[in-house]
């Protein structure tokens, strides 16, 4: 039985409330206990310094060798906030709305509206630690939009929001570093989860850069790993993001939530040929001044400057008038995968459609586009070859951000007790499709906010027992993890990781990404255990696994995806329906729409892990709506 743990009373009062019932730690005491922070993007530096600050004992487990490398760093277009700078007509509870419905109905109203609710405390908090958001000629901070709102609540910072947000966390983590209430442990990458009278209350390491395997002990676990969108190969996420974190906590008893519901970017620049290793992002922001168009006619041949306006189908602006460019990001790339399937595309494949910032360069100048956006430009411009401010970039959809994750109650703790779990790395919030600029904002307000309180309350009610790394369920992780890594050394084929991985990639690519069916699904579950056979039967990782050992990395993190896509096709093939990112071509309206079945799957979907030879346990919590409730999800 899952038990959200959702307070009582009317929606605006429910955190507030919940703070005050929660037991606290007195200041003096926190010294007594320790936290164990893996993953330190945003939501982990967030939280190892705000923990830290409060004076617990806190560990923190890099993967690279800074956190400045995480993937956080990576996010370009801004972070959500309702502070109706702009006098819109923006709050909290429009916030709120445009969230939940941006879901499509399948996430919990109360955790949407805490994390509306507290937008306004992140943005100061950012400022306060010196965060460098642009601003407007009268000094208050700027916004610009996001797909799937008709107000400007997006703050940033040109095209590197999440560098300098990450910057801010990184300072106030290293200040705890220097004074030693934070002890930073880099290249290091969790292999297990140890669980103690079940309880968590360690994990299992490898130091990448020696091979030795550690233990580590705690009074408390947070992950805060990201996503696992590379399990599709290519992607936007940085290399090194991974799901091993997730997935072995998962195999030792924390429920994973909602793992079909990846989410598709629109505005991404398109693969280029075989040699590539990811995808490059371009920011959501851009849609704010550029317009989306293709050719009016199919397999245009034309030099773009020979096609006349008239000649030109502005699709998302004729399609959705009332939010045009700025839809959300689901409904964008749908939209651009059916126009390159139908012929419209342009390039060399006709996988990309036109993204053209003329009209605004005409109407406010380069100048105003370079203040705005001028790095993006650049980027793209590197890696393409064309300027965009003389011709339009091109753009197709990628995978970029997963919804699925751990499932959490609303203290972000998982099923596993003291096991808890921030940002991407978690299921909540987010429902069946992100809105733009709300990945940054759920990271900072759970490691700033939310944790400090529940955690402690956790401790508070909690009688934890003492525990040593030499006790029996630490040397059992070590013993498993050695053998796990022996095992993969010891197959001793002939292909590499990555041979392998692009396989499932394309597998998954084809039959779970912008579009699913069930018989696409049903294939996809015979192909993925023959890939599994490939993996085991076949890998070759060269040298040894007691030194630095890319290739053994990359084989761990495999394992997990090939075991993990699994799962993700069981879900997607459970959720007869299509709500957000999870489209299912059977269920769909006349207009080409997800259709929803409230009725029957208006649910989150935790799965349980059984073992090996067991399928996994699917276990439903009921989502209830009280105040935004469900209706047709319609742009136009």
């Amino acid at each position: 039985m899952l038990k959200h743990n959702i307070p009582s009373g009317k929606i605006e009062d429910k955190w507030q409330n919940h703070v005050f019932d929660s037991k606290l730690v007195n200041p003096a005491n926190r010294k007594k206990f320790s936290v164990i922070v893996v993953g330190t993007g945003l939501a982990g530096a967030s939280a190892a310094s705000s923990l830290a600050e409060a004076e617990y004992k806190v560990t923190a487990f890099c993967l690279q060798d800074t956190p400045r490398r995480a993937h956080s760093i990576a996010a370009q277009g801004g972070i959500n906030a309702a502070k109706n700078y702009k006098n819109d007509g923006d709050s909290t509870y429009r916030f709120f709305y445009d969230t939940v419905k941006g879901g499509d109905y399948r996430a919990r109203e109360a955790g949407v509206y805490r994390l509306a609710e507290l937008s306004s405390k992140v943005i100061d908090h950012c400022v306060a630690t010196g965060v460098p958001f642009a601003r407007e000629y009268g000094g208050l901070l700027d916004n610009r939009s996001f797909g799937g709102t008709q107000v400007e609540r997006t703050f940033y910072a040109k095209g590197q929001t999440g560098q300098q947000l990450l910057l801010g966390a990184y300072q106030s983590m290293m200040r705890q570093v220097a004074e030693k209430n934070i002890n930073m442990l880099t290249r290091r990458e969790m292999l297990d989860l140890v669980v103690i009278d079940g309880k968590a209350r360690g994990i299992i390491v490898r130091n990448l850069v020696s091979g030795e395997i550690e233990a580590h002990h705690a009074d408390a676990v947070i992950i805060a790993t990201g996503g696992y969108a590379n399990l599709f190969y290519l992607s936007t996420n940085a290399k090194p993001s991974n799901a091993t974190a997730i997935w072995r906590a998962y195999k030792r008893g924390a429920y994973f939530a909602n793992p079909c519901f990846t989410q598709i970017h629109p505005t991404c620049i398109p693969v280029s040929g075989d040699h590539q290793s990811k995808l490059t992002l371009m920011s959501e922001s851009l849609r704010n001044d550029g317009r989306i168009w293709i050719p009016k006619k199919a397999s245009e041949e034309r030099n773009i400057n020979e096609i006349q306006e008239s000649e030109r189908d502005y699709f998302l602006e004729r399609i959705y008038p009332s939010f045009g460019n700025l839809v959300p990001r689901d409904v964008a790339s749908r939209a651009v995968k059916k126009i390159c399937d139908d012929g419209f595309g342009v390039g060399g494949a006709g996988l990309s459609v036109y993204l053209d910032f003329k009209d605004k360069i005409k109407e406010r100048g380069k100048n105003y586009l370079e203040e705005k956006y001028g790095n993006l430009f650049q980027m793209y411009e590197k890696i393409v070859g064309d300027d965009p401010y003389q011709k339009p970039m091109r753009i197709y959809p990628a995978i970029h951000y997963t919804m699925g994750g751990l499932w959490v109650d609303y203290n972000l703790m998982s099923s596993v007790p003291g096991l808890f779990v921030l940002g991407e790395a978690n299921f909540s919030e987010h429902g069946a499709n992100r809105l733009g600029a709300n990945a940054l904002l759920q990271g900072l307000v759970d490691g700033y906010f939310i944790l400090p309180v529940t955690l402690g309350n956790y401790f508070a009610n909690s009688n934890l027992k003492k525990i040593h790394k030499e006790q029996e369920e630490f040397q059992e992780g070590i013993q498993n993890t050695q053998l796990n890594i022996n095992n993969l050394v010891n197959i001793k084929g002939n292909q590499l990781a990555d041979e392998i991985h692009e396989k499932i990639g394309k597998v998954m690519w084809n039959c779970c990404s912008m579009s699913r069916n069930k018989q696409k699904l049903e294939d996809a579950l015979k192909l993925i255990p023959r890939i599994k056979d490939e993996f085991w039967n076949d890998l070759k990782i060269p040298s040894d696994a007691n030194t630095i050992n890319q290739e053994l990395e990359k084989a761990g993190r495999l394992g997990d995806y090939i075991e993990l896509a699994e799962l993700m096709c069981h879900d997607a093939l459970a959720r007869e329906e299509s709500c957000g990112s999870h489209f299912r071509e059977e269920f769909q309206t006349k207009n080409g729409d997800p259709m929803r079945d409230d009725n029957n799957f208006c649910h989150i979907a935790a799965w349980k892990y059984n073992g090996i030879k067991e399928n996994p346990e699917r276990i439903v919590e009921k989502l209830e709506f009280e105040y935004c409730k469900p209706s047709s999800r319609d742009y136009r």
